[in-house]
């Protein structure tokens, strides 16, 4: 649609609102409704936000270490920028309008702590370069007959999965609740948020989709979208739905996969294939893959940003732990999938169903790029099962670990910007003082009466 036919919407929408959001760091939607006549009033400037969604956690704590806000600064309103092109209407609401925003400073600049800001960056990096990167995501997680008040009660123990038993890729179990599994495919098409496919995992209640490709920054917007579109579907239908990694430490965690490739300006190539290389990889693809795999280290909080997501990254649990590759090979950081002129890319593994999408994205975009700017050489192959496969290192064990490989790391302050870099750390840093601080469940067991 047109900016014309998009504001001919909004303003003969009977419900006369919009919905408007913002991916805070943890790419949580942050927003509001507000009235048709303050829309208009706002959409060829902005409207302000309290600054504090940038300055408190995903349970809204306040932080006590980040500079952008806080108790020192009063938590101000600050400009909010309307995305026009990001119009969506939501089908399970009327068809009400939907805007994503993006935070600028008192200078009309992109404010540095917005993740769509960092990606928006470092796509324009790769503009103008030449390449117009193709992305999209995949997602699983689990779902319960449950609601947030009955979780809540539970201590969110004991839940009831949506399906029993292990059943990957069933047939059978997708019919069990179909009004919610046929729901996902229709309701999030209207939403403009369209599947390429979507089936269950193993797991109990555990489901997998794959989103659409399309341009990096649409397919950011998408992923965003979809954990919080899944959710609501669910709730309509008294499921609740979880994008957590690691649900149980005795079942599969969830991926949130990202897969990538590089194409002209026109996009009519695919940057990343060869006819002349016997694997189908070309140069390009080859130093893409190196970049990511020398930065990984490096940046690791922006794919694996929770203390759970880590509970993920364990061996044998269909997540990767060392920094490896390999054509089509399911246990390595990254799986390259050569395919054809049309499907060759790469599928960045390490990525959790946890992850904010846009800070996931950057990272495999800037990484990819520091390779091909500095022509790194690309490690062997791993050959079978890459969890043995140590030569080249392994990953960061814990939050704490990988947070402060970040905030020290010259190359990541020279990927993302001392302050993303800064503020981005500190907030990792808060999350894992708030785990650490915690006796947990298993504490007791293991102690209380033993030590």
């Amino acid at each position: 649609m047109s900016e014309q036919e998009v504001f001919n919407y909004v303003k003969n929408h009977p419900d006369q609102k919009i919905k408007l959001a913002i991916a805070d760091t943890d790419g949580i939607l942050r927003g509001k409704y507000i009235s048709t006549e303050k829309f208009l009033a706002a959409a060829a400037g902005h409207l302000g936000m309290c600054n504090v969604v940038f300055g408190w956690d995903a349970g809204d704590a306040a932080y006590d270490n980040a500079r952008y806000t806080g108790w020192h600064s009063g938590y101000p309103d600050v400009p909010a920028r309307i995305d026009l092109s990001t119009f969506r209407k939501i089908p399970w609401e009327n068809g009400i309008p939907f805007f994503l925003c993006e935070l600028v400073d008192k200078k009309e600049s992109p404010a540095y702590v917005c993740p769509r800001n960092l990606l928006k960056r470092v796509l324009a990096e790769a503009e103008e370069i030449g390449y117009k990167p193709i992305f999209s995501q995949e997602f699983e997680w689990y779902n319960f007959e449950e609601t947030p008040h009955s979780a809540s009660d539970k201590k969110f123990s004991g839940l009831k999965p949506l399906t029993p038993g292990m059943f990957g890729y069933s047939i059978l179990r997708t019919s069990l609740r179909n009004d919610f599994f046929s729901a996902l495919f229709d309701e999030l098409k209207k939403f403009d948020l369209p599947l390429e496919g979507l089936h269950t995992e193993t797991g109990p209640g555990v489901y997998e989709a794959a989103i659409a490709y399309s341009g990096i920054l649409e397919a950011a917007d998408r992923a965003v979208l979809f954990k919080t579109a899944v959710k609501e579907l669910a709730y309509k239908m008294g499921i609740m739905a979880t994008f957590i990694a690691k649900w149980d430490e005795n079942l599969p965690g969830c991926s949130g996969h990202v897969h990538q490739s590089l194409w002209d300006q026109e996009g009519k190539n695919n940057l990343f294939h060869s006819e002349r290389d016997k694997t189908g990889m070309s140069e390009l693809f080859k130093q893409y893959m190196a970049g990511q795999l020398f930065c990984l280290p490096h940046i690791l909080p922006m794919y694996a940003p929770t203390v759970n997501s880590y509970k993920r990254l364990v061996e044998g649990a269909w997540a990767p732990t060392t920094l490896t590759w390999a054509i089509d090979n399911r246990t390595t950081a990254l799986r390259a999938l050569p395919g054809n002129k049309k499907s060759c890319r790469l599928e960045t593994r390490v990525v959790g169903s946890d992850v904010n999408p846009f800070l996931a994205m950057a990272a495999c975009l800037a990484s990819g790029l520091y390779g091909i700017k500095n022509k790194l050489k690309l490690q062997a192959p791993t050959k079978g099962n890459g969890y043995r496969d140590t030569l080249h290192g392994v990953l960061p064990s814990n939050l704490w670990i990988a947070s402060q490989t970040m905030k020290e790391s010259p190359l990541a302050k020279e990927l993302f910007g001392p302050e993303f870099v800064d503020h981005f750390t500190a907030t990792r840093e808060w999350e894992w003082r708030q785990f650490s601080r915690v006796v947990t469940d298993w504490e007791k067991r293991r102690y209380f009466e033993i030590i």
